[in-house]
């Protein structure tokens, strides 16, 4: 019977590691930062579609745009983009709240 492996086992779910409450640290910090990545990639792409309306709207002003369908799509992604930006701003904003509120 191969015991080295039972013991690679323990270690990959932190039962016989003594430095368990640093692997927690680790995944949550690995967690934030997937979190903080995932809200900074979500206002760039806002940015970005915002951008993109605002030189839209002038190639339309000044006529090197004539369709205004495009300029309506460009318009529409970045307010649905704003929209949803700011949904989750505010959900954010709710839960950082109760957390506060809560009594230990």
């Amino acid at each position: 019977m191969n015991i080295q492996s039972m013991g690679k086992i323990n270690e990959i779910g932190g039962i016989g590691s003594l430095n368990s409450g640093s692997v927690v640290k680790e995944n949550r910090n690995a967690a934030f930062e997937t979190l903080f990545d995932a809200a900074t990639n979500m206002i760039k792409e806002t940015n970005q579609y915002t951008n993109e309306a605002e030189e839209a709207e002038m190639a339309f002003s000044l006529g090197l745009l004539d369709n205004t369908h495009d300029l309506q799509i460009a318009q529409q992604k970045a307010n649905l983009a704003l929209q949803y930006t700011i949904a989750v701003r505010n959900q954010v904003l709710d839960a950082y709240k109760e957390i506060m509120n809560l009594q230990f």
